[in-house]
């Protein structure tokens, strides 16, 4: 950590804590407490958590990915056009699953943690974040992280086309919907998928493709 943090005590690092299950809620808001945080708000959907992140412009926000209203992610978004806040965002979740970690990371987070970690990983997180570094639950081996930012740099590659037509596979259309709905040709829509497979460097089997598409879709 910087000088700065290094000296921070925990009572003067502030938290919000979203979470639409009460009882979660009031457990993780007394772990922390007891811990010596500071915890300043809480919410249990989204449209309050925005509300009360952009109002006491905590240290940190520890949002629930999903919420009634708002997600975790929708959540980040709104509050980090505001430019006056400082707040450093967490998320925690169930969800293990590639295309959240995706986007999360496209979504602008700062700590990825599950709900079964323990508090000693929250604190970890919760250091490292205000260090400036992100932080991914050790659940996660330990290159999975690079493996996501290699997969994204990859989505990059695709044209404003092709992407849409990912998000297209992603959703189970299949390439004669995908052709209606782009209002070209299936062979057309079959040259895209050829051409997509070749620039994310995939196996050329059949389900390739959609089970790429399905992990890393925004």
């Amino acid at each position: 950590m910087s000088s700065s943090n290094n000296n921070m005590l925990k009572k003067d690092i502030t938290i919000v804590i979203a979470e639409d299950h009460p009882i979660m809620l009031k457990g993780l808001k007394q772990e922390l407490e007891q811990a010596g945080y500071s915890i300043i708000g809480t919410a249990e959907n989204g449209n309050d958590a925005v509300n009360i992140v952009s109002e006491l412009n905590p240290k940190i926000a520890l949002l629930d990915i999903e919420m009634p209203k708002l997600t975790g992610f929708e959540v980040i978004a709104i509050c980090t056009e505001n430019k006056a806040l400082q707040t450093r965002y967490i998320v925690m979740t169930y969800h293990k699953e590639k295309n959240f970690v995706a986007q999360a990371k496209k979504s602008g987070v700062h700590g990825y943690l599950l709900k079964e970690d323990s508090l000693d990983e929250i604190e970890t997180c919760i250091a490292a974040v205000l260090n400036n570094d992100s932080y991914y639950s050790s659940s996660f081996s330990d290159n999975f992280e690079l493996n996501i930012e290699n997969e994204l740099k990859k989505l990059a590659l695709l044209t404003p086309s092709e992407r849409k037509i990912v998000q297209l596979i992603a959703e189970g259309k299949t390439s004669i919907e995908i052709s209606d709905m782009l209002c070209v040709s299936p062979r057309t829509i079959q040259k895209h998928r050829t051409n997509i497979i070749e620039k994310l460097q995939l196996n050329p089997a059949p389900d390739t493709l959609i089970n790429w598409a399905k992990a890393y879709k925004s």
